[in-house]
């Protein structure tokens, strides 16, 4: 018999992302962790430490459950953007994305128990066209992007300014779904893909 899942995020999206697959977490275990980057840090690094930090929040060793954590980082070269809070950090990150490259990175966490465990972190590349004030100004009136790593939601209106991706769509929706299904697979849960 299969381990129940926890998925150890509050965020809609990851999970979305996971029942896409088939997959269906048994509960929704959020942690709350000082997400604030260390003097420093780079985004790599940042992406992992959040994510294994969230997982072992989350993690009940003495529990027969599958513990699944993520936490993603948007930086442009060093530069770490926030998760933007306020119209003023959202349109910070918007003019520092126009017409740039950038790196979606997610760490991705997992544990079974207090034994095994796995650990990837993905990189995906992206480039924003050059934004106008009008732009701008839209998205940022639709709300779409409280809350979001560099103040964007790629499955959603900010589709628009992406000019270019390389690497995994779902690790900037919020998620890996190749590596997530891939670590979970080498801990025993397996997909059960539903049929119509």
């Amino acid at each position: 018999m299969t381990s129940r899942l926890v998925l150890a995020s509050a965020s809609p999206r990851r999970l979305e992302l996971l029942r896409q697959i088939g997959i269906e977490p048994g509960e929704i275990r959020s942690t709350t962790i000082d997400e604030t980057p260390c003097a420093g840090e780079l985004p790599r690094a940042l992406a992992e430490r959040l994510a294994r930090e969230k997982l072992a929040a989350a993690l009940r060793p003495e529990a027969d459950e599958i513990v699944l954590a993520a936490d993603t980082v948007v930086a442009c070269g060093r530069r770490i953007l926030p998760k933007a809070e306020t119209e003023g950090e959202a349109r910070a990150c918007l003019s520092f994305l126009s017409g740039r490259r950038h790196r979606v990175m997610t760490g991705v966490a997992v544990a079974r128990g207090g034994s095994a465990a796995g650990f990837r972190l993905v990189e995906t590349r992206v480039a924003f066209k050059r934004l106008t004030e009008h732009d701008a100004d839209s998205y940022i009136a639709g709300g779409e992007w409280r809350g979001k790593a560099g103040a964007y939601a790629i499955q959603g209106a900010a589709a628009r300014f992406v000019s270019w991706i390389e690497g995994s769509y779902s690790n900037v929706v919020g998620l890996p779904l190749y590596e997530a299904a891939a670590l979970l697979e080498g801990l025993g849960y397996f997909v059960r893909t539903r049929h119509a």
